[in-house]
């Protein structure tokens, strides 16, 4: 392994495939995030990022390439809060496609649970210590 430095210093933006913006927005809205980019970009299309109120790491709600069909996927993206089961009944009772239950594994494993935006994409909310 290489001990060279790369001049990478962080992760900005995930980039989520997305057909219905309007609607990604929406959703990524109502649960607590906020869009900070709405941009047109070509002939058709637009640049979307929304982040939560606190994070310098956002998800990037794009358009698949051309041709390309949007498959829901494990996304990978771990978002966190200080009160997982509040946030979990909270994200429910908002009709959030969340896990029907909180997962508690033991430690060194933190609470956690998925919810699915419209594209059907799941993300993790794992509790903070």
């Amino acid at each position: 392994m290489s001990t060279t430095a790369t001049r990478i210093r962080q992760i900005s933006l995930v980039c989520v495939p997305t057909l219905d913006q309007d609607r990604a927005i929406e959703f990524y809205e109502s649960v607590g995030f906020e869009k900070r980019t709405d941009t047109r970009f070509g002939d058709k299309y637009r640049w979307v990022e929304v982040y939560p109120p606190e994070g310098a790491t956002g998800i990037a709600l794009a358009p698949p390439p051309s041709g390309q069909e949007v498959e829901p996927t494990q996304t990978g993206i771990t978002l966190t809060t200080d009160d997982i089961d509040a946030t979990h009944a909270e994200l429910k009772s908002r009709g959030v496609d969340v896990d029907a239950e909180v997962s508690r594994m033991g430690d060194p494993v933190p609470p956690m649970f998925w919810f699915r935006d419209p594209t059907g994409h799941s993300l993790m909310v794992v509790e903070q210590r």
